[in-house]
């Protein structure tokens, strides 16, 4: 089997969908022998801020020597991002050859009517190459929700994180804020400390009345000190327990995902020998591509994966914190199932003008409706055939205006332009 085709066999059980439920996940890793039992968890639910709390969490536990795997969901340019040993992507080799010996199992259950989604079986791969690398731990981040998220057939992890937690996927998860985060809660399990970043107060409550059923303990971000906090266009420095670190990350919301992820480490400490100089080293390297990147300087381009309401609000402060109120140039395309009308609503005054887009996506919302929602809020709105083209014509316009280019609405957005924009920039 070549890695090519690993891909399309992966990608064919796209046909059959999301559907809730763990029954089938526990099918297929039973008859792969329950690697995740094998295996110990750093978990990670949340709306926002999961990806970079991952991010700094597993770049500490590498750099203090441990083997580190790492999940993440969705991938930005290259789907072996989603499972990475020690800050890498596996090989093509690893991925194909677990496919080889795993594929099979599905098409065994599928002659028992048990039919495996992508989702469920990219997770099961996951345990699977996490095992047989005989990882120390693997720090997991769940897809959507928590509760019925193919992530939660884990044993108690070492501990649990729960993330900003908003409004989104309201169709799956809920419609009110109560609602999902009694969902992303479905991750904490008993005797597994809980650290969870600043929510509201309604929020807290259910996290705190969901540990305490469970006999866990709850650990607050907001009980991080930091010290000498200094935000640029790179990166973000600050002091804690009289160590200076640097954040690589941009953006107020970023220093309380630093702050979640400091506050994991003291409790990892309890398990690990995590040294002043890994944690130093480990938050330096530690990379998340797409979250308020900048990828040109002349003119100035940055690439944010923002998707929902609160994402989109961070992003606007970001730009308000560096920018002031000088206007941007804005690719945008996002997902027909994101709050497209409040997030477009956030930005309003921010933008020259936008250039909308269809995401590569089936769930894509079109270029021509959010061009619709657009215009309530943007002097000039046009619609473009591909992010390329948007990207070619703002990048023109950028030279002469000496405006910013902003894109933004979706992570898939995200990883189909990224590419394209460091090869005409560099």
């Amino acid at each position: 089997m070549t890695y090519k085709e690993a891909l399309e066999k992966i990608h064919s059980l796209d046909v059959f969908g999301a559907r809730p439920g763990l029954q089938r996940i526990k099918t297929l890793l039973k008859e792969m022998g329950n690697p995740q039992d094998s295996l110990k968890f750093v978990h990670v639910a949340g709306t926002n801020g999961k990806g970079s709390t991952c991010a700094l969490i597993s770049s500490v536990l590498t750099e203090a020597g441990y083997k580190t795997g790492l999940f993440i969901s969705p991938y930005i340019t290259d789907f072996r991002e989603r499972i990475q040993i020690n800050g890498e992507m596996i090989s093509e080799s690893t991925l194909t050859n677990a496919v080889e010996e795993t594929y099979p199992l599905l098409l065994k259950l599928r002659e028992k009517d048990c039919i495996i989604t992508e989702f469920e079986y990219v997770m099961a791969l996951e345990f699977y190459i996490h095992k047989k690398a005989q990882c120390d731990v693997v720090v997991l981040e769940t897809g959507m929700g928590g509760l019925l998220d193919c992530t939660n057939v884990i044993l108690p992890p070492i501990c649990t994180v729960i993330t900003a937690i908003g409004l989104d996927h309201t169709g799956v998860l809920g419609e009110t804020i109560e609602e999902i985060a009694e969902q992303k809660c479905g991750i904490i399990k008993p005797n597994s400390p809980v650290i969870t970043s600043k929510q509201p107060k309604n929020v807290m409550e259910i996290i705190e009345k969901t540990a305490k059923a469970n006999n866990s303990t709850v650990i607050k971000s907001e009980n991080i000190a930091l010290s000498n906090i200094n935000q640029t266009l790179h990166n973000t420095t600050f002091i804690y327990k009289g160590i200076e670190l640097t954040l690589p990350l941009v953006g107020t919301h970023q220093i309380e995902n630093g702050k979640t992820a400091l506050a994991t480490i003291e409790v990892l400490k309890n398990r690990f020998n995590i040294s002043n100089s890994a944690l130093i080293n480990g938050f330096r390297k530690a990379v998340n591509p797409a979250r308020f990147e900048v990828l040109c300087h002349e003119p100035l381009v940055i690439l944010d994966g923002a998707h929902n309401p609160n994402g989109i609000e961070a992003l606007k402060s970001t730009l308000k914190n560096h920018m002031g109120n000088k206007k941007s140039i804005c690719i945008m395309g996002m997902l027909a199932d994101k709050d497209s009308k409040s997030s477009v609503k956030l930005l309003e005054g921010m933008f020259s003008q936008v250039l909308t887009v269809t995401v590569s996506n089936p769930r894509s919302l079109g270029a021509e409706k959010l061009a619709e929602e657009c215009r309530e809020y943007f002097p000039k709105v046009t619609v473009c055939t591909t992010p390329f083209e948007a990207f070619d014509k703002a990048y023109e316009l950028a030279k002469t205006t000496n405006e910013p280019i902003i894109i933004c609405g979706s992570l898939y957005l995200a990883g189909e332009i990224r590419p394209y924009i460091i090869e005409k920039t560099k």
